[in-house]
């Protein structure tokens, strides 16, 4: 698999917003593994953003840290999605002719 550098750098910056959120909360990288029911080189790995670990583990730690509802963001906003659903909505020429109320 290959993976492009925005994306590498998407979950450098992540690993260390969630390194960031558990050292705000004084938590040992021993007590969020622990809590997390994962091992302290996964939760290092998390940390440094490997693409290797699963997105199951990243919401542990997130679930231990109590930012679990952070992964409801994503692809939340969907633009380009919304653009390409926009643009294949075909409309009529013309708009249908309105019934006359007296039949």
């Amino acid at each position: 698999m290959i993976i492009l550098p925005k994306t590498i750098k998407i979950l450098d910056e992540m690993g260390e917003n969630i390194k960031l959120a558990r050292l705000r909360r004084k938590f040992s990288s021993e007590q969020v593994a622990e809590r997390a029911n994962i091992s302290r080189p996964t939760l290092t790995a998390i940390e440094n953003g490997k693409p290797t670990v699963s997105i199951g583990s990243y919401l542990l730690v997130l679930q231990v840290l109590g930012l679990e509802k952070d992964f409801l963001f994503l692809a939340k906003d969907d633009q380009l999605g919304r653009k390409l659903q926009d643009a294949s909505i075909s409309t009529n020429e013309r708009a249908p002719k309105r019934k006359d109320k007296n039949g």
